[in-house]
């Protein structure tokens, strides 16, 4: 059997954990082997435990910062080679030197003040190595250069934190995609939005919790309702500077939920829509009315959801009494030009990620112009047009959500863009298409999770946030 040779120094790569180059220490006289790691954070059910940590890949460097994650093995008394004893959490992944890979154990602990961010000690040698302690670098090198640009060419493999931003845990679009992570390996907790606080500083912001200092989550998804949204877009924003990649960013659900500012981005980047009219004072009332084409028209609140807020003015004097209502109640609203030939009809299309995943096609009932299926309408797939698809990604695009539930109206001069939602409900478009919607949301997650990522001051773990997770059980190397 040939014997590959291992110098005391060589480099390696970690997979699994997306770590393309470190210099290891090759040490047959340590048994156990052993990672550079900071910010560590177990996470996950007791039964399925996994932990989260940094590393400072190149010595000298602090400002590289990556972060893993994988399952852990167990928890042990370690001592080091000058006798210290440390309870170190243990993982396992494979170690790739040249064209050997295999699986190896790895503790983890503070070795900033080594040149090598790796040690692989006797338990980690195969059979078919030995290890020659004259020399250095006696297989393949690799290079720091990789981290000049770390793009991914695969979906993260590793097992990713989660937080699902909701104040509705038990709804379907929040067990669905719980389920979808918990599928794929993943951790999703969620998180009340109108429960959390924040700590704002430019060193280490925090999101707090119910007394606890949440810990730090690869990937947000919001799921923010619209009484919320000023607050919920707080605790967003929160969550983009600690580094967390947010599904959907802060600004692009604001500019969602505010319809006018919607419909002005919209203009902006010529995406049609059916003729939108805005006033403030009440003198305007006819200008505006003739402004949409006169009756019947769309009389809709800025702030409206799933097609509460939304009134049809079937004549002049009606549209005219529902504005006046408006106005009284002091609340801001546009007037749309009502779509005739849609005939209660509208398209539901689907976006991640700069396509369109599944469309459906929402039918009103009991003669509601209104075909939302909180109203009562019904869907059935449907096959879109190339523009249908088009706009659909467009107007995504340029709100600058990753996820959105674009609806169009289909009218003799083509697809008109009706609304961009920031939070698409997915139970409707799921039953209607087959599509496992919840799973592509995770797929994207995959994807675009960075390795490196946020604050570069990065604060210390605290012992309360260690105890709002579990503790592995205590035990001896």
């Amino acid at each position: 059997m040939d014997r590959k040779i291992l110098g005391w120094e060589e480099w390696v790569a970690l997979p699994l954990l997306g770590i393309p180059a470190l210099t290891a220490k090759i040490d047959t006289g340590a048994k156990t082997s052993a990672i550079h790691a900071f910010a560590i954070e177990p996470f996950g059910e007791q039964n399925s435990p996994n932990v989260r940590f940094g590393i400072h890949p190149i010595p000298d460097r602090p400002e590289v910062e990556l972060f893993c994650s994988a399952r852990l093995v167990d928890r042990r008394e370690i001592i080091s080679s000058n006798g210290e004893k440390e309870l170190r959490y243990i993982i396992s992944t494979p170690v790739r030197i040249g064209d050997m890979e295999w699986p190896i154990e790895l503790t983890l602990t503070n070795r900033d003040t080594m040149q090598n961010r790796i040690l692989l000690g006797r338990q980690a040698i195969a059979e078919t190595m030995i290890v020659d302690p004259n020399n250095r670098f006696l297989q393949p090198r690799l290079s720091y250069d990789l981290y000049t640009d770390l793009k991914k060419t695969q979906p993260i493999v590793r097992p990713l934190r989660i937080g699902l931003l909701t104040r509705e845990a038990n709804n379907y679009s929040s067990r669905r995609i719980i389920e979808a992570a918990e599928a794929k390996g993943h951790v999703c907790e969620v998180i009340n939005t109108s429960r959390c606080y924040m700590n704002i500083n430019a060193l280490a912001p925090t999101v707090h919790l119910d007394g606890h200092v949440l810990p730090r989550f690869d990937a947000i998804i919001p799921r923010i309702g619209s009484s919320i949204t000023a607050y919920g877009m707080a605790v967003v924003r929160q969550f983009e500077l600690m580094g967390s990649l947010c599904m959907n960013k802060a600004g692009a659900i604001g500019a969602s939920r505010d319809k006018l500012f919607a419909h002005q981005i919209l203009a902006q980047h010529r995406i049609d829509m059916p003729i939108t009219a805005f006033a403030h004072s009440p003198r305007d009332t006819t200008e505006l009315i003739n402004i949409v084409g006169g009756a019947p028209l769309v009389v809709k609140l800025l702030e409206s959801t799933q097609g509460n807020g939304v009134v049809l003015g079937e004549t002049k004097q009606a549209a005219e009494s529902v504005i006046s209502a408006f106005r009284g109640l002091k609340a801001d609203f546009l007037l749309q030009e009502f779509i005739k030939e849609a005939a209660g009809v509208d398209i539901r299309c689907l976006v991640i990620g700069g396509k369109v995943v599944a469309a459906m096609k929402r039918e009103s009932q009991d003669g509601d112009f209104r075909a939302n299926l909180h109203k009562g309408g019904k869907a059935v797939p449907v096959k879109i047009t190339k523009m249908e698809r088009k706009i659909a990604v467009k107007s995504a695009k340029v709100i600058g959500l990753n996820v959105a539930g674009v609806d169009l109206l289909r009218s003799n001069s083509g697809p008109k863009v009706l609304e961009v939602n920031s939070s698409p409900g997915i139970q409707g478009i799921e039953r209607a298409t087959g599509k496992d919607v919840a799973n592509l949301m995770i797929e994207f997650i995959e994807q675009n999770v960075k390795q490196n990522s946020g604050n570069k001051r990065r604060r210390k773990p605290t012992k309360q946030m260690v105890e709002s997770v579990f503790l592995l059980p205590e035990a001896t190397a």
